[in-house]
């Protein structure tokens, strides 16, 4: 006997239970009426019955089933908060890792906090009570670390209860001061770029260590140290500074993250160096389109083309809509076994991902509450039935410290067993409510809200894709608002490309023995041209016009490879950007005739145009460059365009008087370059012309 569970909404007595009878079946139904019943389903997948006290039976029992298959979501719901729940229960009563070291037991020091924070980019200093071991449990390259044990500050000589930090200090003695300040600017502004990673909803959120510095004022001396906490587990190095890419611990999310922050700052930097716990990272590196900060980490473009170049776009930035990086088919061609490891990697996108986007009519003229929707829409809950933290990181919930333990998510690929998981979860929000107190005094909650939005407004408006045709199409979009009236110079992305062009030249992408790659080093160098780099223009037209070059010297194009409209162009192009050796070439092309594309002809009045512009030509070239090399000295220049006025043709009219005052001036500027049988020559040359006048 099958025993059916009732809700405690259906009621016994309305039940008629008896034996179910052929008559019941086919009372006040004809043949075509029953054929009918039988055929018809129900939403529930029961037969639709007539409506009589008899059938009651039945559409009690498909009630039943249809509410509980309403419940089960719910349910299923609820389950998983208490198991989270039972989590961190667990994880509150294990006991304190570091309880064997007994650094209760130690002096206690007072020290100065140095806080900084990123959104109103301003320090604050508080006093703490500490107690730090007396000898380093582990080193790096430049820093030694200490175990650290410091009060709450709503902790009374409770060092049992008070949370676990490890203290770093250079071991270099003559590391300035400033050096640390840098240190924990860099760490927390690339915090505060994980808070916008984590808006967008991606699979996993990250989050990097709250960092300070303590000052240590019972010291001689008062000594810096870098403040962090504790995490136990599994540490991993994701990516490098210079490029480098685990491959045995290969994940989506680090790799996706420095990919955002590149296109999300505009170009102008990018967060690397990602390693840590899981997706809690720590001392990572900010590269900067200048180069002149964060550090001698900071490697400029540099360092950003050694991460594009290692980088393969996975599912979670195209989740997020971020464009990949262009590269070379023979470098796509070498990269099938990362896409290999990029396919095994565990985590899978949701699709409830917040895209890049760009706010286009409407959204940028109320952009503050574009944004503000935007975050509403995305965070707990969003699309997903499993319990995940909101999408705030440690910094951004300035409130005091809690008890109070919220939902977590779980951590992406990581082969942390259970127990540990529980017990970093537990120390990562012990962490988290020890931090929250960091500014929650100083500003009201609207007040931090407007911080964000102000954030994320500047991030809006900066974010560029990472591919060339979105970077030529930013530029003429420029060109039409008038922004900028430069033709060359300005494009972060144009200079990576040209970098890793350099790159390759210097094999740093081969062995020793072998030769680098022709083919991908002129694929950056015509990118970077694309983009208006004028060191890349220029070589790409000499390229093209067969003359000798600076960048890839050993590469020639072939005859049937060159393009000489293509090449003039580019010329033009960088002479049109005040370069004084494409002004010098294309004035001799229209002078002459020698190199001049099929469709074009000698022009003396373009000749002594360029000319002219390279004589008056004392400045910087739009990109700050001054080319002093003076292969052809402008007394030799002004002493051709003089000849040409003199003679006359070619689509310049004859003036004699104004070919004698450039043949007087010529005389002059070789006077001073001490020139003097070339002198009397253009003296005597000036004579002649205004003798000419004379006669007319």
């Amino acid at each position: 006997m099958v025993l059916v569970e009732r809700s405690m909404s259906e009621c016994s007595d309305d039940i008629d239970i008896r034996p179910l009878e052929l008559g019941d079946l086919q009372r006040r139904l004809s043949e075509k009426e029953e054929t009918q019943a039988v055929s018809e389903k129900s939403e529930d997948g029961g037969l639709l019955l007539p409506n009589d006290a008899g059938n009651r039976f039945f559409s009690a029992v498909f009630g039943i089933v249809s509410s509980k298959k309403k419940e089960r979501p719910l349910r299923k719901e609820v389950l998983a908060k208490m198991r989270w729940k039972n989590a961190i229960m667990k994880a509150r009563n294990m006991g304190d890792p570091w309880e064997k070291f007994h650094l209760d037991t130690y002096k206690t020091e007072k020290a100065k906090r140095h806080r900084y924070n990123a959104k109103r980019q301003c320090w604050v200093v508080d006093e703490v009570v500490i107690k730090m071991e007396e000898d380093p449990f582990n080193h790096g390259a430049m820093r030694e670390c200490y175990r650290l044990k410091k009060l709450s500050n709503f902790q009374k000589d409770d060092w049992v209860r008070a949370h676990n930090y490890v203290a770093k200090r250079y071991m270099d003695e003559d590391t300035p001061r400033s050096t640390y300040f840098e240190d924990v600017r860099l760490q927390m502004d690339a915090k505060l770029w994980g808070e916008e990673f984590n808006r967008h909803n991606p699979p996993k959120k990250v989050d990097i260590f709250q960092m300070a510095i303590l000052e240590m004022i019972d010291r001689e001396g008062s000594p810096l140290y870098h403040l962090e906490h504790f995490i136990e587990g599994n540490y991993v190095k994701y990516n490098s500074n210079s490029g480098f890419v685990k491959s045995d611990a290969i994940r989506m999310t680090p790799q996706a993250f420095s990919h955002f922050t590149f296109e999300r700052s505009g170009h102008s930097m990018i967060v690397v160096d990602i390693q840590g716990v899981g997706d809690l990272y720590t001392d990572p590196q900010i590269h900067t389109s200048r180069g002149d900060d964060y550090g001698d980490g900071n490697l400029g473009t540099r360092g950003m083309a050694l991460f594009l170049h290692s980088h393969r776009c996975n599912s979670i930035c195209q989740s997020l809509g971020l464009t990949p990086f262009d590269l070379a088919p023979s470098e796509m061609e070498a990269s099938k076994k990362v896409d290999v490891l990029l396919a095994s990697a565990k985590t899978i996108v949701r699709g409830t991902e917040e895209m890049v986007v760009t706010p286009v009519g409407e959204e940028t003229r109320n952009i503050q509450e574009y944004l503000r929707t935007r975050s509403l829409s995305s965070g707990y809950m969003s699309g997903d039935d499993r319990p995940r933290i909101k999408l705030t990181s440690i910094s951004s919930v300035e409130s005091c410290e809690s008890d109070d333990i919220p939902m977590l998510s779980e951590s992406e690929d990581s082969a942390i067993s259970s127990a540990k998981r529980e017990r970093d979860t537990y120390e990562r929000e012990r962490q988290r409510y020890d931090s929250m107190s960091e500014f929650g005094s100083e500003s009201s909650t609207a007040s931090r809200e407007n911080e964000l939005c102000n954030f994320r407004e500047m991030v809006q408006r900066r974010s560029r894709p990472s591919h060339v045709l979105g970077e030529i199409e930013h530029r003429k979009m420029l060109e039409e608002l008038e922004e900028s009236k430069s033709k060359t110079g300005g494009s972060i992305l144009g200079q990576i490309h040209l970098d890793l062009a350099k790159y390759h030249e210097l094999n740093r992408f081969v062995e020793e023995s072998e030769t680098y790659d022709h083919e991908a080093a002129l694929y950056h160098l015509n990118q970077a041209a694309k983009c208006g780099i004028l060191e890349a223009i220029v070589t790409v037209a000499y390229l093209h016009m067969g003359l000798p070059h600076n960048i890839l010297p050993d590469i020639e194009l072939d005859d049937d490879e060159r393009d000489m409209d293509n090449g003039y162009n580019y010329l033009l192009q960088a002479a049109e950007a005040n370069d004084r050796g494409a002004m010098i070439h294309v004035a001799k092309m229209h002078d002459t005739g020698i190199g001049l594309p099929e469709f074009r002809t000698v022009d003396w009045k373009q000749a002594v145009f360029w000319y002219d512009k390279v004589v008056n030509t004392n400045t910087e070239d739009e990109e700050g460059n001054f080319d002093a090399t003076m292969d052809d000295p402008q007394y030799q220049l002004i002493a051709r365009e003089a000849t040409m006025y003199w003679q006359g043709g070619n689509g310049l009219d004859k003036d004699p008087y104004k070919a004698g005052e450039l043949f007087n001036y010529a005389a002059e500027l070789a006077t001073e370059a001490m020139k003097g049988k070339l002198a009397s020559k253009y003296y005597m040359q000036a004579e002649e012309a205004w003798a000419e006048c004379d006669e007319e």
